[in-house]
């Protein structure tokens, strides 16, 4: 289990702030996650999230792609997404709800054959 804060030790004058950071780009996602098999979440001039859609493509795996700013723009909603995740960088690939990593890890699954199990 990755370390979070406890609330205790947040004051309570910020605690609202922290809960409120950005939860409509959270809830995006989800919404997403809860109505796609597969979704991958990217941004732009990464080339990590088209190495996974490309991956995808080459499978004729479906999957859904959300895409937020470049590397300059859009990154405090990228940072809402880190922050929600854990996952440190882009793309975040979700499958059937689970977080499963990035590009790298989406291609082990996809060669394992697990993916295609998964995506059924």
């Amino acid at each position: 289990m990755r370390p979070i804060l406890e609330e205790a030790k947040i004051h309570p004058a910020v605690r609202d702030k922290i809960a409120n950071y950005r939860t409509n780009i959270v809830k995006e996602v989800q919404d997403a996650i809860a109505a796609n098999a597969i979704v991958v979440v990217g941004m732009r001039m990464n080339p990590w999230p088209k190495k996974a859609r490309k991956l995808l493509d080459a499978a004729g795996i479906a999957y859904t792609y959300i895409e937020y700013g470049s590397y300059v723009g859009e990154w405090r909603k990228r940072l809402a997404l880190k922050m929600w995740s854990g996952w440190p960088t882009f793309p975040m690939v979700f499958v059937k709800g689970v977080l499963v990593g990035g590009a790298q890890d989406l291609e082990r699954l996809i060669q394992s054959g697990e993916l295609k199990k998964e995506s059924k």
